[in-house]
């Protein structure tokens, strides 16, 4: 079933049915005094990004996070880790709109086996959370392979100041609290932004109006991804919806790609899987620009010399 945060998640009030929730009204009033902390492993060798082609997504994952080192490399006993991925709409895996279950549960048990003090699966959706949750398959398949799910409605929240422009944003508290963030999105087409990917996958830290976003949408993406800096990015191109995203619905949209990639690099990997929808360096939006011009990564995939598994 999905849960509540537990004792690893701040106080709050107690909600209906045991959870703990703070109201609308208290989520944005406040003023932005927690900080997010750096979530990137410095000072170890090995690849940068790794790229793993094959029919099943739990290989690929698989293969792709052993080549960079495997989990233990990023990940230690005590952590907390915040698997983080796109779960925005009532989809079902078909159709290319949200992370690919199996792609989620795999970087689970990935995580698990690197012996965390826990793994929590947590995110945003834009249509109701319970519903997408279920009907994208990702809570069950989360919850199997060991994860603790937990729906914004059922999430404390803590006051993050996102930048000076952004101002204070209510934060769901796994974002907050966990050591060790990992970022699951999946590449896809986006009316307003041409595509989705990493970096824009920020914007379901919170519920609050994504509209507020939109104003200069490329910058609040580098904002995010600024605030956010994850431990690892595991870029899910199992199924691609390569038109009429983000929501989709058509299958003849959807493109099976049967690719995993795995960065440490967030600049690096967005500007990889804006290359699938034949995008070069010359297409990348602003978003990619600023946030290199950020010291976050860089758009200039050759220069971290990308493995290549075939799986």
């Amino acid at each position: 079933m999905l849960i509540g945060t537990g004792a690893v998640l701040g106080a709050g009030a107690l909600g209906a049915g045991g959870y703990i929730a703070y109201g609308l009204n208290e989520r944005f009033s406040r003023e932005g005094n927690v900080q997010i902390p750096d979530h990137r492993v410095a000072g170890i060798d090995g690849p940068q990004m790794v790229v793993a082609r094959g029919t099943d997504p739990a290989k690929n994952v698989h293969a792709a996070i052993s080549r960079m080192g495997g989990m233990k490399r990023f990940i230690h006993r005590n952590d907390v880790v915040l698997v983080k991925p796109n779960i925005g709409w009532l989809r079902t895996p078909a159709h290319g709109a949200n992370t690919h279950p199996a792609t989620v549960a795999q970087v689970v048990r990935e995580c698990l086996a690197a012996g965390p003090r826990q793994v929590i699966v947590c995110d945003c959706p834009v249509d109701k959370a319970k519903d997408a949750f279920r009907v994208s398959g990702i809570a069950k398949a989360a919850e199997a392979a060991g994860a603790k799910v937990i729906l914004p409605e059922e999430s404390t929240y803590q006051t993050v100041q996102i930048s000076d422009r952004l101002g204070a944003w209510d934060v769901l508290s796994p974002f907050v609290e966990a050591t060790k963030i990992v970022n699951v999105p999946v590449a896809k087409h986006h009316s307003l932004t041409g595509v989705t990917a990493g970096m824009k996958n920020w914007i379901g830290i919170t519920t609050k109006l994504r509209m507020h976003f939109h104003n200069d949408i490329h910058r609040s993406i580098a904002e995010l991804a600024r605030l956010m800096r994850p431990t690892l990015t595991v870029m899910d191109g199992t199924r691609v919806l390569m038109a009429k995203g983000p929501r989709g619905g058509s299958l003849s949209d959807v493109k099976p790609l049967n690719t995993i990639a795995a960065s440490t690099d967030p600049v690096a990997i967005d500007a990889w899987a804006h290359t699938l929808f034949g995008m070069t360096p010359d297409d990348f939006p602003e978003s990619i620009h600023l946030a290199s011009e950020f010291g976050l990564g860089t758009f200039d995939v050759p220069s971290i010399s990308p493995i290549e598994l075939q799986v």
